[in-house]
């Protein structure tokens, strides 16, 4: 094992469900709590050993969601408690801080990954500058300080779409596929997941005709236009969801003190920024950075995980990165599963370590995302028998 390599012991997901569905009626930390206890019961790790909770959150506008899930999962008043808001990169971040703990020493056993409950989230509204003014409403905060490069994420995805010359008819074509993977992948998908709300599956991917696709409305079109049809169509895009995932990670010491065996080993990170304007373009230059850190080359990675929140985007990555459409998200993407923003991340974590133990010719995988505000974070996993 490379003396960087952080043991990951177990992992567990919700299943995703749009909002106003079948896990709508739970806070954040009730969809992150039974996860705590699947994988307690699952590695036998008593409560009191979980030194810390490292969780990636978004849309809770505030306090500690993390803290929230230790106590309500029944850990230690002890245990340490850290939230993350780095928007849709958050999950993914969570679990790369919680590495940096267990590197440095100041944790043993931590449980991180991300909870997001979108149909909770409070409303926003920004307080009145003066006497006799009159709360301001709001969908989203700045994630810029200049109004002209913060664009809304679904026009910046509209605008790239035109900027490339990526047509509706290979968005459309690329959700299709996206769909028809998860949907046959239903089956083995229920080995990572832990029913909630009565759900015990993804609710959202579902069978498409292309002939249903090609008149599904139009949610986007570029400022400028051109010479093709690059609109972006309500099929092309992830939908807003509830949903949890989460991992179990230890140290070398830890695992021999509780006869802990590592199911895959975390191999490294980054986090990176880009242009406020074309933030989907940093899940790509996140994936690049980490092979040229861990001097790997992409032929390395034998499983890819992208959070595709656009169909464009997982189209153009594959293109950065010289991938075939096949070989990105092979049973279904968060195109179809849906972006539960500050879990997504963490999900294509999940689904990374997933594949790995279905597949024993996987050694590596990679999982990334982009975030508002032009944020990429990516991490490498490895079969613990790898290299």
């Amino acid at each position: 094992m490379n003396h960087a390599a952080i043991p990951v012991i177990a992992w567990a997901r919700s299943p995703v469900a749009p909002v106003g569905g079948a896990l709508s009626q739970l806070q954040a930390h009730e969809l992150g709590a039974p996860l705590v206890q699947a994988l307690l019961a699952r590695t036998a790790v008593p409560a009191a050993a979980i030194d810390a909770v490292v969780l990636g959150n978004a849309l809770g506008a505030g306090g500690n969601p993390a803290r929230m899930l230790a106590l309500a999962a029944g850990l230690n008043e002890s245990c340490a408690a850290y939230s993350v808001d780095t928007q849709c990169c958050a999950g993914l971040d969570a679990i790369t801080l919680a590495c940096g703990l267990l590197a440095s020493g100041q944790a043993r056993i931590v449980i991180a990954g991300g909870a997001e409950a979108w149909s909770r989230a409070p409303l926003r509204q920004h307080r009145p500058q003066a006497a006799g003014d009159s709360a301001a409403a709001y969908e989203r905060p700045a994630f810029a300080p200049w109004p002209e490069r913060d664009p809304d994420m679904l026009q910046a995805a509209a605008d790239h779409a035109q900027r490339i010359a990526c047509r509706r008819v290979a968005q459309d074509g690329y959700a299709l596929q996206s769909h028809a993977k998860a949907v046959a992948a239903r089956p083995a998908l229920g080995a990572e997941i832990v029913a909630l709300g009565g759900l015990d599956h993804d609710a959202y991917p579902r069978t498409l005709r292309a002939e249903r696709v090609a008149r599904m409305p139009v949610a986007a079109r570029a400022q400028a236009a051109g010479a093709h049809d690059c609109a972006i169509s309500t099929v092309a895009i992830s939908p807003k969801a509830d949903g949890a995932a989460l991992l179990l990670l230890a140290t070398t010491e830890a695992c021999r003190e509780w006869g802990l065996q590592p199911a895959a080993l975390w191999r490294g990170a980054v986090s990176v920024g880009g242009a406020p304007e074309t933030p989907m373009l940093c899940a790509a230059t996140a994936a690049r950075h980490l092979l040229d850190r861990l001097a790997l080359e992409v032929a390395d990675i034998d499983c890819w995980e992208l959070h595709d929140a656009f169909a464009v985007q997982g189209l153009d990555f594959c293109a950065e990165l010289g991938l075939g459409a096949e070989s990105l998200n092979a049973q279904g993407g968060g195109l179809a599963r849906g972006h539960p923003i500050g879990a997504s991340g963490a999900i294509a974590a999940v689904r990374v370590l997933a594949r790995l133990r279905s597949d024993p010719a996987a050694q590596r995988g990679l999982a990334s995302i982009a975030g508002a505000g032009g944020l990429g974070a990516a991490a490498i996993f490895e079969s613990p028998v790898a290299g």
